[in-house]
Formats: structure tokens, C-alpha cells, sequence
């Protein structure tokens, strides 16, 4: 049996690669069918804000990577409700569908996976 991997992003869409490489991790992992979740935290929120303009910051958008990981079997997203209410953000403002997790939520999610990467 796979072990189950629990990704946290908390680097915004625009700050470097970590956000992309974070994406490209689950995308991956769920092509290999492995059981996976995926955490925004910190700042890694803003990559599920909808309504991103990339392109004027010369970035390249990240919603496509983002809308693709249900159709890789990454239907386990989170996000930390701190998180999200320190940088002003609402979930009905976001681009994907996500379970918002309080602080006993996460410490509990995190103790579900097997393996945990941060980026």
C-alpha cells in the first residue's frame, strides 16, 4: 500500500518556484495514483485566489495547474482559516473548491498523512 502525502504550499503564486513545484508534486503523485492532500498556508492561500493577472508581475499564471488537480485524482484540498482571514482572502473569493481548516484541523490533517513536504 502507497503512503499517503500530504503537501503544504506556502509560498504565493509570484514569490518563486515553490508554488509550481509544489503543484507539480501533486500532479505527479495523483498520475501514480498516490493518496495525497494538499495544504495552502501562509501566503500559498493567494494561489487560490481567483481572478490572478500573472502576467502583469511577467509570472506565469498558475490556474491551470491548480483547475487540473481534481482530473489527477488530488481531490483533497485544504486551506487554514487563519490564513485566509490574515490576508484579507474569503472562500467565496477563491478558484477552487476547499475545506477550510481551523488550527485543531490542521494539527489533526497533518496527522492523518504518512509523509509531509513543505514548500
Amino acid at each position: 500500500m502507497a503512503k499517503s502525502l500530504l503537501i503544504i504550499s506556502r509560498q504565493a503564486p509570484w514569490s518563486g518556484p515553490s508554488a509550481r513545484e509544489a503543484l507539480d508534486i501533486a500532479l505527479a503523485g495523483g498520475a501514480f495514483d498516490l493518496p495525497l492532500g494538499m495544504l495552502f498556508l501562509d501566503d500559498g492561500v493567494f494561489q487560490l485566489a481567483a481572478h490572478q493577472q500573472p502576467v502583469l508581475l511577467q509570472q506565469k499564471n498558475l490556474a491551470a495547474n491548480l483547475q487540473a488537480l481534481p482530473m489527477f485524482g488530488v481531490d483533497e484540498l485544504f486551506v487554514a482559516a487563519s490564513s485566509l482571514q490574515a490576508r484579507g482572502l474569503a472562500v467565496d473569493g477563491l478558484g477552487l473548491p476547499v475545506q477550510v481548516l481551523d488550527d485543531a484541523g490542521l494539527a489533526a490533517l497533518i496527522d492523518r498523512f504518512d509523509q509531509v513536504v513543505t514548500l
